[in-house]
């Protein structure tokens, strides 16, 4: 009878440190996507008022691909493809219902002629480079025409 309450006790010692490991492992996943956007963000923060210039990648002048990859680059070492629409076509596409800080939005004519990128950083708002050079504004402004929402999973 003790040999079968020692094998019993061990096993609950097994399940209980899985379950441990797993709740760890989960708030980790957890801590690392708010560590990584907030990195993201603050190095995208650090470069408001940059210039535009169509092709640059940075740090002093940008377009808008060469700021969403500069940013994910210096904050969360991903690196991105070149431009707006190679962006969309290799990362994990969402719905603008379940964007979240950090996701690229893209926009364009449509999804398959993308000219436009930035990188959501909550309550209908975005960070990008544009004419106006690296500015915060709204994601559904008159001016942008939203066609595509964008999850960059290493860093989220």
């Amino acid at each position: 009878m003790k040999k079968v309450s020692k094998v019993i006790a061990s096993m609950i010692l097994v399940f209980v440190g899985f379950i441990a490991f797993n709740a760890s492992n989960t708030t980790t996943a957890s801590a690392a996507s708010t560590t990584s956007f907030s990195s993201v963000y603050k190095v995208a923060k650090s470069h408001l008022g940059a210039s535009y210039v169509y092709g640059a990648t940075g740090p002093y002048a940008f377009d808008c691909s060469g700021f969403t990859g500069y940013i994910y680059k210096k904050g969360a070492s991903v690196s991105l493809p070149r431009t707006a629409q190679a962006q969309y076509n290799a990362l994990d596409h969402v719905s603008y219902k379940n964007i979240k800080k950090g996701d690229l939005v893209f926009f364009g004519g449509s999804k398959a002629s993308i000219s436009h990128v930035g990188m959501y950083i909550g309550n209908g708002k975005m960070i990008d480079a544009q004419n106006r050079g690296v500015v915060r504004e709204a994601v559904h402004a008159p001016w942008w025409h939203a066609v595509g929402y964008a999850r960059v999973a290493d860093a989220n």
